[in-house]
Formats: C-alpha cells, sequence, structure tokens
C-alpha cells in the first residue's frame, strides 16, 4: 500500500428539502385547510478518526464527497426525510485545512472523534405552517436552505513518541529495523526511504512509537532533495532522536546541517529535546571514534551516543534514554494538565 499523507477534496453538505403546498380534498370533509408538510434537513459532512487507517490513500482517486439533500415535503402534513450524513473517515493524526493551507479547520487524534466540517441546509415550510386565524387559506411554501461547499486539504501527521532525523543514509531506517518490528527498504545509497515509516520500540520501562522520515540535505527548506513536508510527521514527537554517520568526514557539519533545517522548517522542531549518537560505529576503530565523538560534542554541546545497529552497540543505551525523556514529557503533561496517569490494563 502507498504511503500518501496529502490530499485535497471537494465536499458539500446536503440542501434542505423544499415546503409543500397542499390542501385537504377528501369526501364529506367540508372545510379541508392547508396540509402541506415541510422539508426534510439535508445531511452534514463528518470527518471521522478511525483506528484502522494509517494512510490517506482512498483520497487519491475519489476527491468528490457530497452528503444527501433533504426530500421534499408533501400532502397530509408528511414531513421530507433527512438527508443522510457524510462521514469521511481518517487516521489518527489528521489535519483538515482551508484551501490555503494554513488554516487549521479540524483535527483528530483519537479514534472515535469525530467533527462536522459542514452543516446540512434546513428543510423549508410547508403552507401549514403558516396556517392562521387570519391566513385561513396559505398559498406559498418556504424553499429548503442550499448546501455548503468547500474545497479542504487533509494532511497527516504521524503520532509517535520519538523521531529520527539525519541525513541521507546516516542509518535511521537500520536502526528503526533493529528496535521494531518495522521493515523499511535498506540499501547503500541516499535517499532510500521515501516515505515516513512507524514502529513500536518494546522496553522494559515504557514502550512507545518510533518514526523515521526521509533525509534531509543542506537547503531541503528550498526543495532540495526531498524538502521538509516530511518533518510535519516530527511535529507531534517528544524527543528526537539525531544520528550521524561517524564515517562522514565532517560529523560536525552533519549535524549542523540538519540543525539549520529543523529551525528553518520552524513549529518548535529545533526547541524539542534531542538526542545525539554516532550511527555505524562498528565500521571505526576505537582511536578514530573517540575523536569523532569529541568533535560531534563540541559541536552538540552534549555527549553523543556510540551506536552501531549492526552489532547492538549503544542500542539499549539510546532506547532507555528515549524512553526516559518519554516518560518526563508525559509527566510535565499531566502536571499541567491535572490528568492521572494512564496506566495499562492488567487481569
Amino acid at each position: 500500500m502507498k504511503f500518501l499523507d496529502q490530499a485535497k477534496i471537494y465536499i458539500a453538505s446536503g440542501a434542505g428539502g423544499a415546503g409543500c403546498v397542499s390542501f385537504r380534498r377528501e369526501k364529506f370533509i367540508e372545510f379541508g385547510g392547508p396540509d402541506g408538510g415541510d422539508g426534510g434537513r439535508g445531511g452534514d459532512v463528518w470527518i471521522e478518526c478511525v483506528a484502522n487507517l494509517n494512510t490517506l490513500i482512498d483520497y487519491r482517486y475519489r476527491q468528490h464527497f457530497k452528503a444527501q439533500p433533504g426530500k421534499a415535503g408533501m400532502g397530509q402534513n408528511r414531513a421530507g426525510a433527512a438527508g443522510a450524513d457524510m462521514v469521511i473517515a481518517v487516521p489518527p493524526g489528521t489535519e483538515v485545512l482551508d484551501e490555503d493551507q494554513a488554516t487549521v479547520l479540524a483535527e483528530v487524534t483519537e479514534p472515535g472523534q469525530r467533527v462536522r466540517l459542514l452543516q446540512g441546509g434546513n428543510g423549508g415550510f410547508g403552507n401549514a405552517h403558516f396556517k392562521s386565524s387570519t391566513n385561513r387559506a396559505p398559498r406559498h411554501a418556504n424553499p429548503g436552505l442550499p448546501a455548503q461547499e468547500l474545497t479542504v486539504w487533509l494532511r497527516l501527521k504521524l503520532i509517535a513518541d520519538a523521531g529520527l532525523v539525519g541525513l541521507p543514509n546516516a542509518g535511521k531506517s537500520t536502526f528503526l529495523a533493529t528496535v521494531s518490528a518495522a521493515r523499511p527498504k535498506i540499501a547503500d545509497y541516499p535517499f532510500t526511504t521515501l516515505h515516513p515509516g512507524l514502529g513500536m520500540v518494546r522496553d522494559p520501562a515504557r514502550d512507545f512509537v518510533l518514526a523515521d522520515i526521509p533525509g534531509l540535505i543542506e537547503g531541503a527548506h528550498e526543495g532540495a532533495g526531498l524538502g521538509t513536508r516530511f518533518l510535519g510527521h516530527l511535529e507531534r514527537c517528544r524527543v528526537l532522536l539525531h544520528l550521524v554517520d561517524a564515517t562522514s568526514e565532517d560529523v560536525a557539519g552533519a549535524w549542523r546541517t540538519v540543525r539549520a533545517e529543523l529551525k528553518a522548517y520552524g513549529a518548535g522542531l529545533d526547541r524539542k529535546k534531542e538526542i545525539v549518537a554516532l550511527s555505524k560505529c562498528d565500521a571505526l576503530d576505537e582511536d578514530t571514534l573517540t575523536a569523532k565523538a569529541a568533535e560531534l560534542r563540541a559541536a552538540a554541546r552534549k555527549k553523543p551516543h556510540l551506536v552501531s545497529a549492526v552489532s547492538g552497540r549503544g542500542v539499549k543505551e539510546v532506547i532507555a534514554a528515549l524512553a526516559h525523556e518519554i516518560a518526563k514529557a508525559d509527566a510535565a503533561d499531566r502536571a499541567a494538565t491535572g490528568a492521572e496517569e494512564r496506566r495499562p490494563w492488567r487481569p
């Protein structure tokens, strides 16, 4: 299944049904009055978060979604049927943006969450509604209210606790495959990862979701490489794991390049908690590795972890550090909102 994280769709609610002009015409009824029924209400347009979706591929080949209009009223005081709602199912973490792609209209993050995007038109009143002591035979009815229509963008931001960043071919996909059951494509050339991926990491202290995105290069915010659009999947992360290839000639420059792109993208990514690690440490001798670590430490102003996804060196330590930072962020959120700690269910 192809990963798609952005789609443009057209939505329209249902128009209200027209009211009816009708009079009773029955045998032995001496004074047959108005009996025109009201029109039915048009259907609404809803966006609903469902748990079994992880991409917006359903909206690549279908872009128009319309709710049903309400039925017109009929004689004998029969009201028209209401139109059926249109429900748009999206994966968790989906934003609904206006056509300008800047104004957020709605956001759904929890399965079962629903937001009404457009409201259906009310049905018109039949002539029985206008009957009064001075107007015994009204000969007019209201039309239903028109439908609402809108063109919106759906944008998926993966819900992950931690995210992987780095230059292309820095070992991000290999690390994800090592620590989780995810099986991303891995090759020895840059930009092997073309689409974001998720993996569930099992840790004794805490299980968490790790996201992998395509690599960044210098000038990505200006469109170089694959750009920075995929960085939107890291906006919900609590902590970032910045992998730097230990075999590169300038590890400090590689770190600065990615940090500059995170700052240029904005959305607070450059202010998120960052854990720095040197990857592919199994390819260097200890003396060279020590020099590289000192160079990166001077640039990042923090001690980098030494990691090798092939040999397993430092992997458990990095996972424990990520779990610790996620737990700290959750504790801070609970303190700010006053919510209680969510514990896993046990029999």
